[in-house]
């Protein structure tokens, strides 16, 4: 980053992976620009002379530097992957292909093979050279008979084979000996030798005896070939041969929502949802949106939400399961739109319940129709599938009929026999899935509408004319009870559709 005053920065990348083009490079990054496909990246350039430098302006000095480059990195070779194809022989065997963790243990295999062979193979020159060893001394300690019997016998190797007990090997030996080597000092120099080479034996010995043993001479010749190429010399300087040419580094720590919506350019929309579950979503905040001209024959508006682009948007069948929605994916806002059924796995014979914007932390009451319902939170009902969520569980004829904001501490509940209730929000339990308790008791048919708030305010409702009543808590005594009571006739001024917007 290169501060250029007042909060404003630039990106610029001074090395790009092995292997890019750069020109290619360059021109990716302008084609995504025209796209708009970076909305956070306003410009790029090449100012490079004989080092690399490409220059990386920001939309705005607000954009986080993080965010930009990790979009970058998704969708420019700024960031690439190296296939590695570790289609192997192993010990001579059919190929196979093996993971990296296998890959290391073969290796490791091999390192503790050649140790065993060539510890062994120590082993067989030290036993030679003890043998011969031995020779010489015996030679020494009877050094006027051994010349005697080398100048006057016929057959000198034989004789001194039977003469002194010796092997071939040492016989052979024996008579190879240069007469310079016939001094008294060499004795020394020979049984100190073979001091030395009898304690390297038993070393080996233990080595070959003990597999702790050979992992830990293993560990230690790694060790060693790790201080032969150091990162870095002593002095400070990288060194020649052990310096990385790249970095290891950690990934930055971003959060991948913040990511994704990166890629979104953010513009305001009308998300509109006909009767029958046609959905548009028409860049701006329509107000007309009830114009029947935009629904085909015999259909009607629904409901219609003011959000943006970089939203989600979750939707509520009958069946209890929650639905995630794009509001940059959506249709646009010609026509009438699209079937929703052709973006999300709708099951057969559910309809659309609700639709809403997602917002992180806020919790819902989900309710089916039979009255029984819970605490949900949002963060819960996002779905990574086209399948969906399942959020209450419900059989027939219950149907999921209310998915509702908490915004309170009480819950006022009225049921199509038109009996209303209000119990405090504590005695409803959160949960992420289930059937749920009973909110209240109905003798015939089941929940009408739900609401919650805060004692505090009141209970407020609306009728068909968009008058506003409010009834203060010290007032709702007659209604006030524990979850799955009956409840009572509602206040007068109620809608007579049992709705608490009328």
């Amino acid at each position: 980053m290169e501060e250029t005053g007042r909060g404003v920065y630039l990106i610029v990348v001074t090395q790009i992976p092995y292997g890019v083009q750069k020109s290619r490079l360059v021109e990716k990054i302008a084609e995504l620009l025209l796209a708009k496909k970076l909305p956070l990246l306003k410009d790029v350039r090449d100012e490079s002379s004989d080092d690399i430098r490409l220059v990386l302006e920001p939309r705005a000095r607000t954009v986080d530097a993080v965010i930009l480059m990790e979009q970058l990195f998704k969708t420019t070779d700024l960031e690439t992957r190296f296939p590695l194809n570790l289609n192997v022989l192993d010990r001579g065997a059919v190929p196979k292909v093996m993971g990296l963790p296998q890959v290391l243990k073969a290796w490791l295999e091999h390192r503790k093979e050649v140790l065993v062979r060539r510890s062994t193979h120590r082993l067989e020159q030290i036993a030679h050279r003890l043998e011969v060893l031995a020779g010489y001394i015996i030679a020494y300690l009877n050094l006027d008979e051994v010349i005697r019997i080398i100048r006057e016998e016929d057959d000198a190797k034989a004789s001194l084979m039977s003469t002194f007990e010796l092997t071939d090997v040492q016989a052979e030996a024996i008579l190879n000996m240069r007469l310079r080597s016939l001094r008294k000092l060499e004795e020394i120099e020979l049984r100190k030798e073979h001091a030395d080479l009898t304690e390297e034996k038993g070393h080996l010995e233990a080595l070959l005896a003990s597999d702790k043993r050979q992992w830990g001479n293993i560990s230690k010749e790694i060790e060693a070939l790790k201080k032969a190429y150091p990162l870095v010399n002593a002095d400070g300087t990288p060194h020649a041969l052990g310096a990385r040419r790249t970095i290891l580094g950690d990934t930055p720590t971003t959060d991948l929502a913040e990511v994704t919506e990166a890629f979104i350019e953010r513009e305001p929309i009308t998300v509109i949802l006909s009767e029958k579950g046609w959905i548009r979503a028409p860049r701006g905040h329509a107000t007309d949106v009830n114009d029947e001209r935009g629904f085909k024959a015999g259909d009607r508006l629904k409901l219609s939400i003011k959000c943006e682009t970089t939203d989600k948007l979750l939707m509520l069948t009958t069946g209890g399961k929650v639905y995630t929605l794009a509001g940059d994916k959506l249709p646009g806002g010609r026509g009438q739109g699209e079937p929703v059924r052709i973006m999300v796995d709708i099951e057969e014979g559910q309809d659309i319940v609700d639709l809403f914007v997602y917002r992180p932390g806020q919790k819902r009451i989900v309710a089916s129709s039979a009255g029984y319902g819970f605490i949900v939170g949002e963060d819960e009902m996002i779905a990574n599938t086209r399948k969906g969520k399942q959020i209450l569980n419900v059989g027939a004829p219950d149907e999921a009929a209310l998915l509702v904001p908490v915004a309170g501490d009480r819950v006022a509940v009225i049921g199509q026999n038109r009996k209303l209730l209000v119990f405090p929000l504590t005695q409803l339990a959160e949960m992420s899935r289930g059937k749920g308790v009973r909110l209240q008791r109905y003798k015939d048919g089941g929940i009408s509408d739900l609401k919650t708030f805060w004692a505090a305010d009141g209970l407020t409702w609306m009728d068909s004319s968009g008058r506003t009543y409010t009834k203060p808590t010290e007032e709702l005594t007659d209604w006030l009870g524990d979850r799955a009571a009956a409840g009572r006739q509602p206040p007068n001024g109620f809608p007579r559709n049992n709705r608490f917007v009328g």
